[in-house]
């Protein structure tokens, strides 16, 4: 019997699916911390018991044994003590839209492997390009927010060389410089990499000591570059870190980008969410103004990874990276051809994930999601700073909490020592996940909310664990015990008198 999906085995897909999402939901309704707590060690025992060169079992018992092997140890997102990274929730239409993907299996890099597909991911670029106020912008779906990071910064590299004719690309690459502040995205210094660039081509621009860019910083630099005989190829501007969670101000840096002429890009993996809030789309303001963004659906649209797109203000921008072949695109062909526009070949049909997540929730429902998550943050950060044995660190713009565990008593050495230790018992414990960074030199824990179904009280219970799980590793008594030690012998005295 075939094993393929095909007309003849219709039926036993239909009945596979069913038991195969039955098996899910019973270990979504399980769960009860976001990961199992298994040890390293253990799971690897686990995945080299597994014969990969024995006989097939059987479709139905493959799919049971990673109900067995997988689906326990997954790290589960939904679960309201995970905070740790920019992972979401991800809503039920994009699921079942995912599950029709999978099974048709188009190619959307050109119009003859997906045909309606393909327009309906172009009219979800055109959505999105007047969403951030582009008119006749276009676009293209994307792995993630580093491979749009990259291809925005190809097409800036492309746009400079071309409007410096005297540079050859031997003398002009060296020359190229990116500014962007300390906490922009990683892909920036990696895209710099691989297009080519020198090794001092990203040009770090001060901040106004809370993460954002500082305009007056970047004028500073954009004169240096010009003095040390570089030329500034683009400017990234982050509308939402991922440590801060903050914007930096998109309209004062788009003014420099004009009087300079240079490329304006705005990475907003994280802030685009904000495009479809009602309360809170002017944090975005100036954005209309970039040459290209970044946005990724598959963090603050709350779709299944991987779902992510570049937009760009001008079409014509694409220009100088299309790339013909005659067994894909043709020159003489006038189909909707997206190869030419993308940086992938086979390229997944993931604009219906985030197609039917707004057919089915609207824009507006999303927005709310998004706002409820920055609300939470807003009123964790409140939580944190009232806490004696916690030290918030910095405030967000969007959903990042960033703190330290400093009762008193517990010196600086000590504290810095206690966020690493802290991150690691709760992750091996599985009980909750939380991040840590670097701010000014300084480890910080570091909460990401991203799950509108998480609530305060939640959150309260993560900072519990993290107090006690602190004060276990320092040998000293939690806060929380010693309030009700207090409590009880002031009952105690009262009591006597």
């Amino acid at each position: 019997m075939s094993e393929l999906l095909s007309s003849t085995t219709a039926d036993r897909y239909a009945t596979l699916l069913e038991s195969t999402t039955r098996l899910i939901a019973d270990q979504v309704a399980a769960v009860s911390q976001p990961f199992s707590g298994a040890s390293r060690a253990e799971l690897q025992r686990l995945v080299d018991d597994v014969d990969l060169d024995a006989a097939g079992l059987g479709t139905e018992a493959a799919v049971q044994e990673v109900g067995r092997l997988f689906l326990p140890h997954a790290v589960w997102f939904h679960d309201p003590s995970y905070a740790a990274h920019l992972n979401c929730p991800v809503a039920l239409p994009a699921v079942a839209a995912e599950a029709v993907l999978a099974a048709v299996n188009p190619s959307v890099d050109t119009y003859d492997q997906s045909t309606i597909g393909t327009l309906m991911e172009r009219r979800l670029v055109d959505w999105t390009a007047r969403r951030i106020g582009f008119a006749d912008g276009d676009g293209i779906f994307t792995s993630g927010g580093t491979q749009s990071n990259l291809q925005a910064l190809l097409l800036a590299r492309e746009h400079t060389l071309l409007r410096n004719p005297a540079l050859s690309r031997a003398d002009g690459l060296p020359r190229l410089r990116i500014l962007a502040t300390a906490s922009s995205h990683f892909s920036v210094a990696k895209a710099a990499l691989l297009l080519g660039l020198g090794e001092d081509a990203v040009i770090k621009v001060a901040d106004d000591g809370a993460g954002r860019m500082d305009p007056a910083a970047l004028d500073a630099a954009l004169t240096e570059v010009r003095r040390a005989g570089g030329l500034a190829m683009a400017v990234v501007a982050t509308a939402g870190t991922t440590d801060r969670g903050v914007i930096d101000p998109v309209d004062a840096i788009a003014d420099r980008c004009e009087r300079a002429e240079v490329w304006l890009h705005v990475d907003a993996a994280y802030g685009c969410g904000l495009l479809v809030s009602r309360r809170r789309r002017s944090l975005l303001v100036g954005i209309e103004r970039a040459h290209s963004v970044t946005v990724d659906y598959h963090k603050s649209f709350f779709q299944p990874v991987s779902s992510s797109a570049v937009i760009i203000r001008d079409p014509a921008a694409f220009a100088p990276t299309v790339w013909h072949a005659d067994y894909l695109n043709p020159r003489q062909d006038a189909e909707p051809n997206q190869v030419d526009k993308s940086l992938q070949t086979t390229r997944r049909f993931d604009a219906l994930k985030l197609w039917t997540t707004l057919r089915a929730l609207g824009a507006e429902r999303l927005g709310e999601l998004f706002d409820s998550v920055i609300d939470l943050a807003r009123a964790v950060h409140d939580e944190v700073a009232a806490d004696r044995d916690l030290e918030l660190v910095g405030r967000s713009q969007l959903s990042t909490v960033l703190f330290r565990y400093a009762p008193a008593g517990l010196d600086e050495a000590a504290r810095d020592s206690a966020v690493p230790a802290i991150r690691r018992a709760l992750f091996e414990s599985g009980r909750a996940h939380v991040a840590k960074t670097m701010i000014n030199g300084r480890p910080c824990l570091k909460l990401t909310l991203l799950n509108p179904d998480a609530g305060l009280d939640d959150v309260r219970r993560i900072l519990l664990l993290i107090k006690r799980t602190g004060a276990a590793l320092a040998g000293i008594e939690p806060g929380d015990v010693l309030d009700q030690q207090r409590s009880r012998l002031r009952a105690a005295a009262e009591a006597a008198a």
